[in-house]
């Protein structure tokens, strides 16, 4: 329920550039909300469009604009023919072999023999 929540605040009780603290509150065994208070002092709010989050400076490295355009690895049509996509590829936790050819391959490189599988692996 918490998660990507900012936590940063400056306390206007103590004036201290601190953390939030979300503890959960429950009316029974049923959760109602959470009690927000100050980590240094205890300040209590009272709800959270009350509590004064520290603002977060983006950092600009690059302007969007001086960014070039993603490259290209493989010339089109090109990484249809990797052994990773063939039939014929075998992979162990130890060697990845070919099994028309019976010798170790990478799963970047290519060949004449490609044969393509029926259905492509799933990325993981």
């Amino acid at each position: 329920m918490t998660e990507n929540k900012s936590i940063e605040i400056i306390c206007p009780a103590c004036g201290q550039d601190t953390i939030l603290k979300r503890t959960p509150r429950y009316d029974g065994f049923k959760r109602s909300g959470d009690d927000l208070n100050c980590a240094s002092c205890g300040h209590s709010f009272a709800c959270e469009s009350k509590v004064p989050f520290k603002v977060k400076k983006k950092n600009i490295t690059f302007d969007p604009s001086e960014l070039e355009a993603k490259p290209e690895v493989f010339k089109k049509g090109e990484a249809a023919r990797l052994c990773r996509l063939c039939a014929n590829y075998v992979v162990n936790p130890f060697i990845q072999r070919c099994a028309l050819l019976r010798k170790e391959v990478e799963a970047t490189d290519t060949c004449r023999h490609f044969k393509k599988q029926k259905q492509p692996p799933k990325p993981s």
